[in-house]
């Protein structure tokens, strides 16, 4: 006959009355215990191989605010197509969103996701949008999903489909969706645990826990039996205070940069386009400045440019004609109002710009900068509205393609643990010639960096600098997310304190 203590016996008592298996929110209802005092018993029993306890994760969903309005009137693309259809397939962006009753806020959400879904096509200049062969009309499995989810207050996510389960992180990345995890802790009686059972518990005396004065005083304390300390028995873990792990990549970045003779640049989150696009040769037509590439303050609309007369005068002859820099520059009235339109950093570019207008600049020097920037991208596996990115520029004489390419080399193989890179050409129109990183890992794969490039001379000259600049834009959270080995860009950005919590330095 095995002995056990009180409450031991029964939960174990409860156990077997409730078939064998038992979660401890049964087990408290069952055996009037609370869930502390059953779960200390169920690790002495564990300890004892009389039961083994188990754990499951589960996953469940429910709409916020704003899916239960998409759950109600359809997701905004649905809304904006439908109407589309009803104008005819073609019409001005104005025309359609009052035909389809859309509120404002949801006006650059519907517009990127007809165009990413391919339902139709947006010419930015007309401002019109055409359906783009017939309207798709069956529902997608994240209007699917939304529909199942308006008529539940939540679902477990391991109960839907392979395919719900996948539009599941489409609709969290929109944020129309909250996903709370639960880990369920299972209790179930072993051979030897049955066969204690058949054989009968017997109850150990009353035992002490705790010396108190009384006992002392007294000298009871001779004639109670002491509670064994049983130094094998599990604890619960501990996790002491310590800095993100991608935090510490990111210190990890920039302590390489520095060791390698680089400063860092600093510049405000909120900028005017004169910094952001203008002095990097980009159009005030170009379709990153619409607001579906951009992030527009509301207000004030307008800032100040710091930058002297000269260099604003130099810039705005570099779009118009070209200036002294042997480009026919983009032939139009460049608008003095429009370069000093406030939006939110688009990229990390335009502390370089700042940067090589400094005072402070050194010829030959190096600067790098980590900064977040904001797009209105679609959120997916690989990209964000909100994301970091790490920027670079070298400024010196006789510098070369060859050797922008051995600093994207070692940023990919010594910062991210790549093992193998691959250069591409690209465009951007402020660098010639281009290249796009990316880079492979085995146990990975391969993922896309960023670009990077030689400044022209419509972006170099009007800020007075006469010598090459070589520049690199990197997403610095693809950095981490392959020397992690992360398949989704927002695992990083999780708030899940067990991911947070087991994550080792790398």
């Amino acid at each position: 006959m095995v002995e056990l203590r009180e409450q031991e016996r029964k939960t174990l008592l409860a156990i077997e009355r409730l078939g064998g298996v038992a979660s401890v929110e049964q087990l408290t209802k069952e055996s009037g215990l609370s869930d502390t005092a059953i779960m200390r018993a169920a690790l002495a029993l564990q300890d004892k191989a009389l039961i083994r306890i188990r754990e499951e994760r589960r996953s469940t969903v429910r709409l916020n605010a704003e899916g239960r309005i998409h759950a109600e009137k359809g997701l905004p693309e649905r809304r904006l197509i439908n109407a589309l259809d009803r104008l005819g397939g073609k019409a001005t962006l104005e025309k359609i969103v009052e035909k389809a009753g859309l509120e404002k806020q949801f006006i650059p959400i519907a517009l990127g996701w007809v165009q990413r879904k391919k339902w139709a096509a947006f010419d930015a200049k007309a401002n019109t949008l055409q359906i783009l062969g017939s309207i798709q009309k069956k529902e997608g499995n994240d209007e699917k999903l939304l529909k199942l989810l308006s008529g539940k207050d939540q679902r477990a996510i391991e109960d839907l489909s392979s395919e719900l389960r996948e539009t599941v992180q489409i609709l969290k990345g929109r944020k129309l969706l909250e996903v709370e995890e639960k880990t369920k802790r299972i209790f179930e009686i072993t051979e030897e645990g049955w066969d204690t059972l058949r054989r009968g518990i017997k109850i150990v005396t009353e035992e002490i826990t705790q010396l108190t004065p009384e006992l002392v005083v007294s000298g009871k304390w001779r004639k109670v039996k002491l509670q064994k300390y049983n130094i094998k028995a599990p604890v619960a873990k501990t996790w002491p205070g310590k800095k993100h792990p991608y935090m510490r990549f990111l210190d990890e970045v920039k302590e390489k940069l520095v060791t390698l003779g680089f400063k860092e640049m600093t510049g405000p989150t909120v900028e005017t386009s004169f910094f952001n696009f203008d002095a990097l040769y980009m159009p005030q037509d170009h379709p990153a400045r619409e607001i579906f590439g951009i992030y527009l303050v509301k207000s004030p609309k307008y800032g100040r440019i710091d930058a002297n007369k000269r260099v604003l005068l130099n810039v705005k002859k570099a779009h118009e004609n070209g200036w002294k820099t042997g480009s026919t520059g983009w032939r139009y009235d460049y608008s003095l109002k429009e370069s000093k339109r406030l939006i939110l950093r688009g990229h990390g570019t335009c502390q370089s710009v700042r940067t090589l207008l400094s005072k402070d600049l050194e010829i030959p020097g190096r600067y790098f900068s980590i900064v977040r920037c904001y797009r209105p991208e679609v959120v997916d596996k690989t990209h964000l509205t909100e994301f970091n990115q790490v920027e670079g520029i070298v400024v010196d004489k006789n510098l070369t393609l060859r050797d922008l390419l051995g600093v994207l080399e070692k940023f990919a193989i010594d910062i991210a643990g790549a093992d193998e890179v691959k250069f591409k050409p690209d465009y951007f129109p402020f660098t010639e010639p281009s290249v796009e990183l990316s880079a492979y890992r085995k146990s990975y794969g391969w993922i896309e960096f960023g670009g990077s490039g030689i400044f022209r001379p419509e972006v170099t000259l009007p800020l007075g600098i006469g010598v090459p600049v070589i520049a690199w834009g990197l997403g610095v959270d693809r950095l981490y997310m392959l020397k992690a080995e992360i398949g989704d860009i927002r695992q990083i950005f999780t708030q899940d304190l067990n991911w947070i919590r087991r994550r080792e330095m790398l």
